[in-house]
């Protein structure tokens, strides 16, 4: 298998996410389902439980199960093709970016631990990210899907 990132430049800037990656004899890929960070005792149907701590806890967490989940399934974190990120407002100055809820630094400190290719300054995949008004529970801030090759 072949994955190759492209850089995003802009104006001879390195961007914080790959303009696309190519990925060349897989033999298949992992869509992940949205991820995000409830406690243990989280159950929807019952209306209990709630989000894992604030915004920096949840980027771990949700970052950590990502790892985990792509690990389970036969991939990694080497092998990411693309994610999305859904962020929950505010949003101060009109726009995602401007969201306390929104962590590149706590991304790039995961991915500098654990796939430092993936960091924003480096050559991150490609990926989205959207403000929203509302997650699948209040105390939820981000929730990070992703998408992965299966190697080999």
């Amino acid at each position: 298998m072949q994955l190759v990132t492209h850089k995003k430049m802009k104006g001879g800037r390195l961007m914080p996410w790959g303009k696309g990656t190519v990925v060349t004899d897989t033999k298949g890929y992992v869509f992940l389902a949205g991820n995000t960070a409830t406690s243990e005792n989280y159950d929807p149907v019952n209306a209990r439980g709630g989000a894992a701590g604030d915004a920096s806890a949840q980027w771990r967490s949700i970052l950590t199960n990502i790892k985990s989940d792509l690990e389970e399934l036969g991939s990694s974190l080497e092998h990411l093709v693309k994610i999305t990120q859904y962020i929950k407002g505010p949003f101060p100055d009109g726009g995602v970016l401007s969201s306390p809820n929104f962590r590149l630094d706590v991304m790039d400190d995961f991915f500098a631990e654990h796939c430092p290719k993936h960091c924003s300054y480096n050559n991150p995949p490609p990926s989205e990210v959207i403000g929203v008004a509302a997650l699948a529970h209040p105390d939820l801030v981000v929730e990070i899907v992703a998408i992965a090759a299966l190697p080999d």
